[in-house]
């Protein structure tokens, strides 16, 4: 009989190299550092410590900007993205995170402690590292 496995946290698995764009840049700013970074999403910063962090992915801009033949370079990042962006604590287990995800049908999250954004969480991370990284903690 196997054993659940080990106790993991976001703070174990999350993604550390994400792009930050301003919500005042253009789309298409937004869009040539996705293709440089290789990224299908940017963080989009704060503009102060009382304000949140916001997300725009690529499908926010095939929607709101590409299937409705909008100008790239006229729109800017603030009126494509989703803010608030949900977050979630770093010391999480990673079965929460999950149960969150499977709720809200999340694709991505932001991991931000004491109002610094660390990283990034996605399916993806929880899956393939996650359960990797409790099955080799359990040997």
């Amino acid at each position: 009989m196997s054993k659940a496995l080990p106790h993991v946290r976001v703070r174990d698995i999350m993604d550390t190299g994400f792009g930050l764009i301003e919500g005042s840049a253009t789309v298409y700013q937004a869009l040539l550092m996705m293709k440089e970074l290789g990224a299908s999403f940017l963080v989009v910063n704060r503009r102060h410590e009382d304000d949140e962090y916001g997300l725009v992915l690529v499908s926010d801009i095939a929607r709101q900007v590409l299937a409705v033949d909008r100008p790239p370079k006229r729109v800017n990042v603030y009126e494509v993205m989703t803010k608030p962006a949900v977050y979630v604590d770093p010391e999480m287990d990673i079965r929460y995170c999950s149960r969150l995800f499977a709720r809200f049908d999340l694709i991505r999250a932001l991991v931000v402690e004491k109002g610094q954004m660390l990283g990034v969480i996605s399916p993806k991370l929880l899956v393939l590292d996650g359960i990797f990284l409790g099955l080799d903690q359990q040997r």
